[in-house]
């Protein structure tokens, strides 16, 4: 009994510790269906619209017709949701630095896609398109669902929408 007890005791304790940082950027929170904290939710999403924007720069030059009619809606669509985001921090309505750089895992498979030619690169690219739209599809759900700030919780609900439908197309174009 006493284990039992020490193990709820744990769990409990613990809990607040997977909200943070580490949790949301190792996938945790996302397994366990915890909202991301909105510091975290304006560093990620923010995140991933400057490496939408970056690796659709390099399909507009590398791909084929349909990777660039793809890639300059993924530039017009994430530019957009960037100013939004950005007016939001910068109106007060939400605490939080947006980031202003790839991330090093952004910046290596930037740096990858610009290796490849082709069919090579339209592959990766929409590969790693699927991969960053399931991530942040997921990364918005939680927020619209649970986040704890009522402006940055309306739009990302409003959002979602454009992101499952950017997932659905990378899906529809990943050629497998």
């Amino acid at each position: 009994m006493k284990k039992l007890i020490l193990t709820a005791s744990f769990l409990v304790a613990a809990s607040p510790v997977f909200a943070q940082s580490p949790a949301e950027s190792s996938g945790v929170n996302s397994a366990m269906g915890i909202p991301p904290k909105t510091e975290d939710f304006i560093t990620e999403a923010s995140a991933s619209d400057l490496y939408e924007i970056e690796a659709s720069k390099l399909a507009l030059q590398r791909g084929d017709e349909a990777t660039k009619k793809f890639a300059q809606q993924m530039i017009t669509d994430h530019e957009k949701t960037s100013a939004e985001l950005k007016s939001m921090v910068e109106s007060g309505k939400v605490k939080g630095s947006p980031a202003t750089a790839l991330t090093k895992d952004h910046k290596e498979e930037v740096d990858d896609l610009a290796k490849l030619e082709g069919a090579n690169f339209v592959k990766e690219y929409f590969d790693e398109q699927v991969d960053a739209h399931e991530d942040a599809v997921d990364l918005f759900k939680r927020y619209a669902e649970e986040g704890d700030n009522a402006d940055l919780k309306a739009w990302a609900a409003k959002t979602l929408p454009a992101l499952e439908h950017h997932y659905k197309m990378a899906k529809d174009l990943d050629k497998d």
